[in-house]
C-alpha cells in the first residue's frame, strides 16, 4: 500500500528533493459531499451482537467488551467435547487433532470448548457454539488422518510435520475414494447434541441462566461434500438438511428451552440458491440452469424452502427450532477477502465491495454478476417465509486486517450492520489486538479507551456520494449523545457540510483513525457546532468518530411526555389525516414528528408544530401504523405514542384479499412465490385463487402449498387441508414452477373464492 506523506511534511520533503526551493503553501481539502444526519427519522435498534468475532485474544475481547463471540469453523463440525479432539477436514489433511489440555483425565470438564466459554463469561460476551449435526465426531485423542498414505497410496499433497497424512487427491490429481470413515471418527446421532448441551448447563447452567446463549447447527454443511468428504462424500439435498435440522435443532431445544438456533450456517450466496447435492452435483456436470434436487423440490431456492420447511414445523409441533437464519458471506471479488491488502485496483475494489450488503444498484464485481443486497435480502426472505426469525452472519471477512485499507472496510461494515437491522454478525477470524481492523472495532466500541461506544439507536444519516464518504449516526442511550462514524475512502482531505436535524449541541468531540497513526484512535480538537450543523475536514483514507453531547440548555434535560395515541380522520386512498393530544414539557414542546413503524423501525414521514398531520403519498388498500415523538427547544425527545394502525382506501372495490406475486425468472422458465393476505374481518375457511396469464406462453409446472391446475391461459390454485384456513390478517405463500416464451409479466388480477383481491 503507497503511503501517503502528511500535508504538513510535503513543503519540506518537496524543497529538499528540489534543492531548497521555496514552494507554495499545499492545496486546500477538496470539496466533499454533503453529509445529512436527522434524529427523529429512521430510529430503530442496533443489536449489540452486530459487533462480534470468532476466536478473539482474551485481552481484545475484554476491551473491546465484545458483545458474542463464536466458536466455529471447519474444525468444529467434528469436534468431539467428550475427548477434547477436532477434526481439522480439507483445512488440514482430514487430521484428528487434540486439543492442547492440561488435564486430559478429567475431560469432559476443561475440555477446550469449556475454557472457551468460562473466557466469555469472564469478558462479558455471549457464547455461540457450533454443534456438530453431520452425524461423524473424531473418534478419539489419538492422532489420526482421514486419508493414510500406507492405506490409500501416494498422493499429491501430505502434511509435512505428518507424511502419511494426504490430502486425499491422488498425485494426478483424482480423488481417493472408498476410504474407511471410521480411521477417524465415529457415527453419532442426536444425542450427541443433547449430551453436548445437557454437558454445558451442567457447568455454566441453562441459556436462561448466563449460559451457553447460541447453537449454530453445525458449520457450512452445504460445504461438506468438500470439506469432510473422508465422512461425507456426497453433497447434503433438500430433504436431508431439513431431516437432520428437525432432529438436531429439537434436541437442543429440548435440551435448553432458552437457547436460540441459527442455521443453516450456509458459505454463502449459493447457499440460498442451490442444497449441498446440487453444489456438488453441477460443479461436475454444469447443471446450473436446472439442478436436480432443486427442480425436484417445486424450482424453489433452498433458503425459502428451509424457512417454509422450519415454519411448518413450528405450526405442527408448537414449537420454534430455528431462531436465526444464518448464511456466511466472504467477497468473491478478486483479493478482496486475503490477508494482503493488495494492489491500488484491489484497494479500491475492497471499499466498492461492501455495497453488496446494501445497495440494489451495485452489481457485484465477481462470478456472481449481479446485485447481492445481502441483508435485505435475508430480510425479505425472512419477513416472507418464516416471520420472527431474525438474521445472523456468523463468518464474514472483508480482508486486509494489517492494513488501513482493511480497517476503512471493516468500519464501513459495521456501520452498515447497524443501520441495516442485521441482528447477529461475527468476524471470521479476530484481528490481533494491533492490527488496523481491531482499530476499526474501537472505533465503534472504544474510541478513547475508556469504553466510550457508538450508540444503540440508529438514526437516519445519508451521503451525498457514499462512495467517497460513508455515514453512519445513532443516539447513545446512557447520555443521549449523537454518535457519528464517517470513513473517507478517498485518498484526498474532503471537506464536507454536515447537517444536523433534531439535534442540540455545541461541540463535537472529535475520534479519528487514519495514516497519521496507524498504531490507534487519536483523539482530536473539538469541532464547533452551529444550530443547522458543521463543516468539518475528514483526512483521506480515515474513519472519524464525531461525539455531539447532548446540548447545554440551562436547567432542560427532560425529554417531553409522550403525545397521545394518534387517532384517525379522513382516510383516502392514499392519504391519512392524523390528530393526536399534546405532550407536555417542563420548558415547552416546540414540535412533533409522525413516523411510520416497518419491519426495521421506523420511519420519519412528516412533522407539525400543532397536534395534526395528514400523511400523504401512501398505497392504496395497505395497512400502515404510525407512532407520534414530540421534542423541545433543547433537543430533548420523547418516547413515542402508542401506534396507530389503519388502512388506506382502496382504489375500486375488492375482496377481503390481497395478493403478492414475485417471481425469479430465467431464459424459459420461472418460479413464482404467491402470498394470499386475509383482509377481513372473519376467517376463511378453504380458499382458491384464480387467475389469468398475460400471455399463451406461460405454463405453470410443478406447485407447492396448493393444488394447481390450467387451463389455457387461467391458473387455479386450491388450498391444503394444513393452510386452508386464514384467520383475518393471516397470510399463506405458495409456490409453483413454470415455462414462458416471448414474455413472462406478471398476472394483473387474482380473485379468491370468486371475489377479486386487491
Amino acid at each position: 500500500m503507497l503511503v501517503r506523506p502528511t500535508t504538513a511534511l510535503l513543503p519540506v520533503v518537496l524543497a529538499t528533493a528540489l534543492g531548497g526551493l521555496a514552494l507554495p503553501e499545499p492545496a486546500l481539502a477538496a470539496a466533499g459531499p454533503a453529509l445529512a444526519v436527522d434524529t427523529t427519522a429512521n430510529r430503530h435498534p442496533i443489536s449489540p451482537y452486530v459487533y462480534g468475532m470468532n476466536f478473539a485474544d482474551e485481552a481484545l475481547a475484554r476491551e473491546l467488551r465484545l458483545p458474542v463471540h463464536r466458536y466455529g469453523g471447519n474444525a468444529t463440525t467434528r469436534y468431539n467435547f467428550r475427548n477434547d479432539t477436532t477434526n481439522r477436514a480439507s483445512d488440514w489433511y482430514f487430521e484428528n487433532i487434540p486439543n492442547d489440555n492440561p488435564d486430559p483425565g478429567s475431560l469432559p470438564k476443561g475440555s477446550e470448548s469449556d475454557r472457551f466459554v468460562q473466557r466469555n463469561k469472564a469478558t462479558g460476551a455471549a457464547t455461540v457454539m457450533t454443534v456438530p449435526m453431520l452425524g461423524w465426531i473424531a473418534k478419539d485423542r489419538a492422532k489420526a488422518c482421514g486419508f493414510s498414505v500406507a492405506t490409500y497410496g501416494p498422493q499429491q499433497s501430505t502434511d509435512p510435520w505428518a507424511p502419511d497424512c494426504g490430502n486425499g487427491r491422488k498425485p494426478d490429481g483424482s480423488l481417493v475414494t472408498g476410504n474407511d470413515p471410521e480411521d477417524t471418527s465415529v457415527a453419532v446421532g442426536p444425542e450427541y447434541a443433547t449430551d453436548f448441551v445437557n454437558h454445558l448447563k451442567g457447568q455454566f447452567g441453562a441459556a436462561a441462566d448466563g449460559g451457553v446463549q447460541f447453537y449454530n447447527l453445525d458449520n457450512e454443511p452445504d460445504l461438506w461434500h468438500s470439506t469432510h468428504r473422508d465422512v461425507r462424500p456426497t453433497g447434503l439435498g433438500y430433504d436431508e438438511l431439513r431431516d437432520r435440522t428437525y432432529a438436531y435443532a429439537a434436541a437442543i431445544k429440548a435440551a435448553d428451552p432458552g437457547a436460540k438456533t441459527l442455521g443453516p450456517v450456509g458459505w454463502g450466496l449459493n447457499s440460498i440458491f442451490y442444497s449441498g447435492l446440487d453444489q456438488d452435483t453441477c460443479s461436475r456436470t454444469g447443471c446450473w440452469s436446472n439442478p436436480p434436487d432443486k427442480a425436484a423440490h417445486g424450482g424453489q431456492d433452498l433458503g425459502p424452502w428451509y424457512l417454509d420447511r422450519m415454519r411448518e414445523y413450528e405450526q405442527q409441533h408448537g414449537t420454534r427450532i430455528l431462531d436465526y437464519f444464518d448464511i456466511h458471506l466472504y467477497p468473491q471479488q478478486s483479493g478482496v477477502f486475503g490477508d494482503a491488502a493488495g494492489d491500488a485496483d484491489t484497494q479500491a475494489l475492497r471499499l466498492r465491495s461492501t455495497r453488496q450488503l446494501w445497495d440494489p444498484t451495485y452489481v457485484d464485481e465477481s462470478w456472481i454478476n449481479q446485485p447481492v443486497r445481502f441483508i435485505p435480502r435475508m430480510r425479505e426472505l425472512v419477513d416472507q417465509h418464516y416471520p420472527g426469525t431474525k438474521i445472523a452472519m456468523t463468518e464474514y471477512n472483508w480482508g486486509g486486517h494489517g492494513s488501513l485499507n482493511g480497517a476503512l472496510a471493516q468500519a464501513d461494515v459495521l456501520g452498515i450492520f447497524g443501520r441495516e437491522g442485521l441482528d447477529l454478525a461475527t468476524l471470521w477470524t479476530a484481528p490481533q489486538a494491533d492490527q488496523p481492523v481491531a482499530n476499526a472495532f474501537r472505533i465503534y466500541r472504544d474510541y478513547d479507551g475508556k469504553g466510550g461506544a457508538f450508540g444503540e439507536t440508529s438514526v437516519k444519516a445519508t451521503s451525498a456520494d457514499q462512495g467517497k464518504l460513508a455515514v453512519y449516526a445513532a443516539e447513545r442511550a446512557a447520555d443521549k449523545a449523537l454518535t457519528l462514524v464517517v470513513v473517507n475512502k478517498t485518498g484526498d482531505d474532503l471537506t464536507s457540510p454536515l447537517t444536523l436535524t433534531g439535534v442540540s449541541a455545541d461541540t463535537a468531540q472529535v475520534y479519528r483513525y487514519s495514516g497519521a497513526n496507524l498504531a490507534g484512535v487519536v483523539r482530536e480538537a473539538d469541532q464547533p457546532v452551529t444550530a443547522g450543523g458543521l463543516t468539518a475536514t475528514f483526512p483521506a483514507n480515515s474513519i472519524t468518530h464525531l461525539v455531539l453531547p447532548r446540548g447545554t440548555t440551562p436547567g432542560d434535560t427532560t425529554a417531553p411526555t409522550a403525545p397521545g395515541r394518534p387517532t384517525a380522520g379522513t382516510v383516502t386512498a392514499d392519504s391519512v389525516a392524523l390528530t393526536w393530544t399534546p405532550s407536555t414539557d417542563d420548558t415547552g414542546v416546540t414540535g412533533y414528528d409522525v413516523h411510520r413503524v416497518d419491519a426495521t423501525g421506523t420511519v420519519k414521514v412528516g412533522g407539525a408544530t400543532g397536534t395534526s398531520y395528514t400523511v400523504s403519498g401512501l398505497t392504496p388498500d395497505t395497512s400502515y401504523t404510525f407512532v407520534v415523538t414530540a421534542r423541545d427547544a433543547a433537543g430533548n425527545v420523547s418516547t413515542a405514542s402508542p401506534g396507530l394502525t389503519v388502512r388506506t382506501a382502496p382504489t375500486a372495490p375488492t375482496g377481503r384479499c390481497t395478493v403478492g406475486w414475485t417471481a425469479n425468472s430465467w431464459p424459459g422458465g420461472f418460479t413464482a412465490t404467491v402470498t394470499i393476505r386475509n383482509t377481513g374481518a372473519t376467517a376463511i375457511d378453504g380458499w382458491k385463487l384464480a387467475f389469468d396469464f398475460p400471455t399463451a406462453g406461460q405454463k405453470i409446472g410443478q406447485g407447492w402449498s396448493a393444488t394447481w391446475k390450467q387451463n389455457g391461459t387461467s391458473v387455479t390454485a386450491e388450498s391444503m387441508t394444513w393452510n386452508g384456513r386464514l384467520a383475518p390478517g393471516a397470510t399463506t405463500s405458495i409456490g409453483v414452477n413454470g415455462t414462458w416464451s416471448g414474455t413472462n409479466p406478471a398476472p394483473a388480477a387474482f380473485t379468491l373464492n370468486g371475489q377479486r383481491c386487491g
